[in-house]
């Protein structure tokens, strides 16, 4: 099966993908906004970094937010930074969604309403200063 999270795309070949300057990523991701693989010294995105990017673009082009606008609201998604995240649903769909939280991951979507709190741990102190593990993301 495709690994969505795997890196592999380079800084250069994103910010061709999204229209942005590959310095433009690097504050992003200095700001804590996003978290790509590393090997060695370079960056290798995944596929839901391309999808993370593209949100934070439409929040700060489209949604007229800054940096801390989009850190504040990115730290609302518990599946922020969270391997094999699910994405959302849609409106009409069976499982509840939460209509005001459009998904980062699946364009046109809005996130499922958490059923247990244990899905939303990554709000947590303890999870948000994990920084580099792969264990629990």
């Amino acid at each position: 099966m495709f690994d969505e999270d795997k890196g592999l795309y380079t800084i250069g070949t994103v910010a061709e993908l999204i229209g942005e300057h590959p310095e433009t990523l690097r504050v992003w991701e200095k700001n804590d906004l996003l978290r790509p693989n590393r090997e060695g010294y370079q960056r290798k995105y995944s596929n839901n970094d391309v999808k993370r990017l593209k949100f934070i673009k439409h929040l700060m082009h489209e949604k007229g937010l800054n940096i801390a606008g989009v850190k504040h609201l990115t730290s609302m998604y518990s599946c922020w930074y969270k391997r094999n995240c699910k994405g959302g649903a849609t409106q009409n769909s069976p499982v509840p969604v939460n209509e005001s939280k459009p998904c980062w991951k699946l364009e046109g979507t809005f996130c499922l309403v958490a059923s247990d709190k244990a899905e939303m741990c990554s709000t947590c102190d303890m999870v948000k200063k994990c920084i580099g593990c792969t264990g629990c993301k």
